[in-house]
């Protein structure tokens, strides 16, 4: 971007018999919104067209190549594929599986680019999507793949921030994959991000325990004391501003969270499930720690809902306009360090 041009939001369609499309269009029908960014939506002008017509939105598409410029005030769309695609809604197909795929594999070439500012990815389905090429966990991890940096998954709102320690893995290899290294690691990233992309100058950081109750004692476990504690201390000398670990069914009950910028939960399901049931339909899904922005909606394929005009698309409007501030946010420090 440069300093006289609009940020430039690529867009990868998800799973196109699932909700993304929707969602996408449903974000971009208020023409006043280019005022603010210039979209190019990574998928295929037909495809896009018909469910436009499915649920009776009033767009125009503006068509590229990969190597035009985007222009202003349109809504630009590069065909990421010629072919026709029957939409089966609410049907994880193969095929609908391979174009979620070339979506997000286009798009986050543009990125890794810089022909996009950031890129804002519709949900996929993570079995369909599974291929010789794609063999990931989900996005953070084909990101982390594709881009510099170590990454966190950030899911952000204005009311909560919480990262995961361990993201897309199985219960029973959780314990396997903590480690001071990993913990040290993920909290810095945190803090990095909290700082520079939130614009938080001193953070106050909260870590949720391993076992419940913060293993009683060693009676639920001994992890927390052997590896959280003494680990949580080292970190506090360096300077940062870090507490716990804490008992996480307390913790959000008792609107502990409210005392502290973000949160580092352990596990996926032990930040997710207080995270979407405090902000569902209004979250952010943020991977932070990389060198490009990238964010989602805080919600998956929606396949039961699909084709149903019943979609809503608020969290993919608050991670487009998320993804936009972070990214001004980075622009501004690297001013000031130049």
């Amino acid at each position: 971007m440069k300093d006289n041009l609009l940020p430039i939001v690529g867009i990868s369609c998800g799973d196109p018999n699932g909700i993304g499309i929707e969602i996408i269009l449903k974000s971009l029908k208020d023409k006043r919104i280019l005022e603010f960014f210039t979209p190019i939506i990574f998928s295929n002008e037909e495809l896009l067209s018909s469910q436009k017509k499915i649920f009776n939105i009033d767009l125009a598409f503006h068509k590229i190549n990969t190597s035009d410029k985007p222009v202003l005030g349109k809504l630009n769309v590069i065909n990421v594929w010629e072919d026709s695609f029957e939409i089966q809604f609410g049907k994880p197909t193969k095929k609908s599986g391979e174009l979620s795929y070339k979506s997000l594999e286009a798009a986050t070439k543009s990125l890794k680019e810089t022909h996009i500012d950031v890129l804002v990815t519709a949900p996929i389905n993570k079995q369909n999507i599974q291929s010789d090429k794609f063999n990931f966990p989900g996005h953070t991890d084909y990101l982390s793949n594709k881009l510099s940096g170590e990454s966190l998954m950030f899911m952000v709102s204005d009311e909560l921030k919480i990262g995961l320690l361990t993201d897309h893995v199985s219960l029973k290899e959780i314990i396997s994959n903590i480690s001071p290294e990993k913990i040290k690691k993920k909290i810095y990233i945190m803090e990095k991000s909290l700082k520079v992309d939130f614009g938080i100058i001193k953070p106050k950081i909260a870590v949720l325990s391993i076992n419940p109750h913060v293993g009683d004692g060693g009676i639920i476990g001994d992890e927390d004391d052997a590896i959280l504690k003494p680990t949580l201390i080292e970190i506090s000398k360096s300077g940062t501003l870090i507490s716990g670990p804490f008992s996480s069914d307390s913790f959000f009950g008792a609107n502990f969270y409210k005392k502290y910028d973000a949160v580092l939960a352990i596990y996926h399901d032990q930040g997710l499930i207080p995270f979407k049931t405090l902000t569902f339909g209004e979250g952010v899904n943020f991977t932070a720690g990389l060198n490009r922005v990238r964010t989602s909606p805080d919600h998956g394929t929606g396949y039961d809902i699909a084709g149903k005009n019943i979609a809503s698309p608020s969290s993919f409007k608050n991670a487009i306009f998320n993804g936009i501030e972070i990214f001004k946010k980075r622009v501004y420090n690297n001013k000031l360090k130049a």
